[in-house]
């Protein structure tokens, strides 16, 4: 039985949330402040966590932060529930690892739909590493390895890398990178792309190549056999 933290400190919404997420039958616990969340999740690691960002205490995106720097925490998947809907602040929420992002007011079946969409993804079949080249991925603990070294990615730089890794060769465009890493619009700056591959590149060292510019386009990773035969 898949195990929610509820991270709340409306007690009646917190409430709510409960009742619907057992009568889909999953477990639950609640927390009404930042640290009592962190203290629970290191307790026993939730398979979700739903976390508002306006705590008492500490903000719901500083929580973000430290479950996903924590080697304890990092896997837990993160849906934040929220009243702050500008764009800015979901960017924000997804460049901390968020999985999905939904405002409030809700409806209590989106809200399901979402948490057993975002479970159903975590429980797929799927291979634990991805190999491309000199690079490796590491899914399960989200590591990333270059020539069997470790890279420190952000949540939001592995993502962005394991979905170029995904389509190898394929071209995408700065609007498609936003709608299906970020999970925004497209109308959106797309400089924010420009500014992740950067650092992504910077990090990547002697794998930096692997991405290239698709100049008025956007990114794709070259095939290790492409790369091979232009150096």
């Amino acid at each position: 039985m898949p195990y929610v933290l509820i991270v709340d400190d409306e007690p009646d919404l917190a409430q709510l949330l409960e009742f619907n997420l057992r009568q889909a039958g999953l477990e639950t616990v609640t927390a009404h402040s930042g640290e009592q969340a962190l203290a629970e999740a290191k307790r026993r690691l939730p398979d979700l966590i739903i976390l508002d960002l306006m705590l008492p205490d500490i903000s719901g995106l500083e929580v973000c932060h430290q479950l996903k720097s924590n080697s304890q925490t990092r896997t837990a998947l993160i849906l934040i529930l929220t009243a702050k809907g500008d764009e800015s602040d979901r960017v924000k929420g997804l460049e901390e690892g968020a999985d999905d992002y939904l405002t409030k007011p809700f409806s209590i079946r989106e809200l399901l739909l979402r948490v057993k969409a975002i479970l159903r993804r975590s429980y797929e079949t799927e291979p634990t590493q991805k190999i491309h080249g000199m690079m490796r991925l590491d899914l399960g603990s989200h590591r990333c390895f270059v020539e069997e070294s470790e890279v420190t990615l952000t949540a939001l730089e592995f993502r962005l890398l394991q979905h170029l890794m995904a389509a190898p060769g394929r071209v995408q465009s700065r609007e498609i990178l936003l709608e299906e890493v970020w999970g925004l619009s497209g109308s959106l700056e797309t400089r924010t792309v420009d500014t992740h591959m950067m650092r992504l590149r910077d990090k990547l060292g002697s794998a930096r190549p692997y991405l290239e510019t698709v100049r008025g386009i956007g990114y794709r990773l070259l095939e290790p056999d492409r790369l091979s035969a232009s150096a």
